[in-house]
Parts: structure tokens; sequence; C-alpha cells
């Protein structure tokens, strides 16, 4: 009878113990095992993979989690998931902690207060983290170069932001680049501001002689954004959030 008593305060305790279970879809399961790969904020562990299996149509996989009771805050609305794992993309390496302690599911922690518990994961690490002051603007070019998600942002060749997502126009006359400006550098951009690529060398030989002019090293190897405001504009407003711009 004891061991019974015993065996049951130790379930009731765990029942108490356990936070909700969530389910996020992934394009696949590479990298995940339930029952070993963990769920990580800011490399503390909130949760563990319990199972995946895949959908009914094959398309995805669905990735059961079950966070522990003080992460039940993250089963919200807008927060993210997706796999950390070794990544060589365009500006940016990322995850390579991992080669030695093996793939986790990395957590953006939403804001929001609607409770959530079926999630879409992302296929790659967001950029920006939730909740980051900061404004993102919408540039539209015929020809990103070597410009890629994660590329930098440079206002006066400071880094003050990066590139978030590129996507071709519905009509693919165009590519649209959606950046992110952090705080307090957001301030600088108003409606007269001007973008262009950054992504190389500016040789010239005029009266003065020969002129040679390069951004930072990163942007010479992996492509950039920089952009200037008149000094006549720089006590305007400051453009909104979503405005667009020419790059």
């Amino acid at each position: 009878l004891l061991q019974q008593l015993i065996g049951l305060s130790l379930a009731i305790h765990a029942v108490r113990q356990a936070g909700p279970s969530i389910t996020v879809a992934f394009s696949s399961a590479e990298g995940i095992e339930p029952g070993k790969t963990k769920v990580k904020y800011k490399s503390v562990d909130i949760g563990s993979v319990t199972g995946a299996h895949l959908a009914k149509d094959r398309s995805h996989v669905l990735v059961t989690i079950d966070l522990v009771k003080e992460a039940e805050n993250f089963a919200v609305q807008d927060t993210r998931f997706w796999v950390v794992r070794p990544r060589f993309s365009g500006a940016r390496v990322s995850g390579l902690g991992t080669l030695l302690s093996g793939p986790y599911i990395g957590v953006d922690g939403g804001q929001s207060a609607e409770k959530r518990t079926e999630f879409t994961g992302l296929e790659s690490p967001p950029v920006v983290d939730i909740g980051t002051p900061g404004h993102r603007f919408v540039l539209h070019a015929t020809d990103i170069g070597s410009l890629d998600v994660g590329s930098p942002l440079l206002f006066r060749r400071l880094l003050v932001g990066h590139v978030e997502t590129l996507t071709l126009s519905p009509d693919g006359s165009r590519i649209d680049l959606e950046v992110w400006v952090e705080a307090p550098y957001d301030r600088f951009v108003t409606a007269d501001t001007r973008f262009w690529q950054a992504s190389g060398i500016d040789m010239s030989f005029g009266p003065s002689g020969f002129r040679l002019e390069t951004q930072s090293l990163e942007t010479i190897l992996t492509g950039g954004i920089a952009f200037e405001t008149p000094e006549s504009s720089l006590e305007a407003p400051l453009a909104e959030d979503g405005t667009e711009f020419s790059l």
C-alpha cells in the first residue's frame, strides 16, 4: 500500500509539473528524435520532443512537444519554432554548436495573449526576435545581386539592421525585400531616405586622380544595403512600418 501511495504521489506531482503539449509542423524530421531532441529558449531547456509522424497528405511532419510548466506562456499565437542545426547561407553562419550537441528546436517567445497549440515551424531561424524595438520597411528591386536573407543594413557604415525576407512579386517584375532597422537608428528613416546596394567596390578616375570607395569587408563578400537621409529631412517624422522604397 505504501508503494502504491508513493507511486500515486509521484504521478500527481508529474501531472502538476507538466506544461502544455503542442504540435509543430516541419517540412521534414531531419535531426529530430523523439525522447532525445530538446526544445530550448536562450539555451535553457523548456521542453522536449515526444513524438513525430507524417501528416495524412505526407507533405510535412507533425512533431509533438511537451513543454515544462514554467514554459506554458510560450504556447501562444505568435511564438515561432525552428530546428537549430549548422547552416551556411549567404551572410549568415549559425548553429555551429550543434555539431557536438546535436540539433534542437529553437523558440522565439511570442507576446500574444491568445493561446495556441498548433504551429508551423520556420525553415530557417528568424533574423529578428519578437519584441526587438525597430521598424520594418519594404524595398523594391529589379536585381538583388549578392543580397540574401540576413544581409547587413548599414547607416554611415554602422550595422543597423538586416534583410529579413526576399520574395518575388506576383507578376514577376521585381523582388520585394523586407528589411529591419533596429532602434534607435530607425529614427533616421524618413520619406526622403534612399537605399542602395553596398555590395562591392566603387572606382573612379577624374581630375583629382584615382578614387576607391568600399563598404565593410562583410558587404564586399556577402552583399549589403546602405541608406542615407538628406540632412534637411533628418528632423522629419519617422517613416511608418511597411513604408515602401526603391532599392
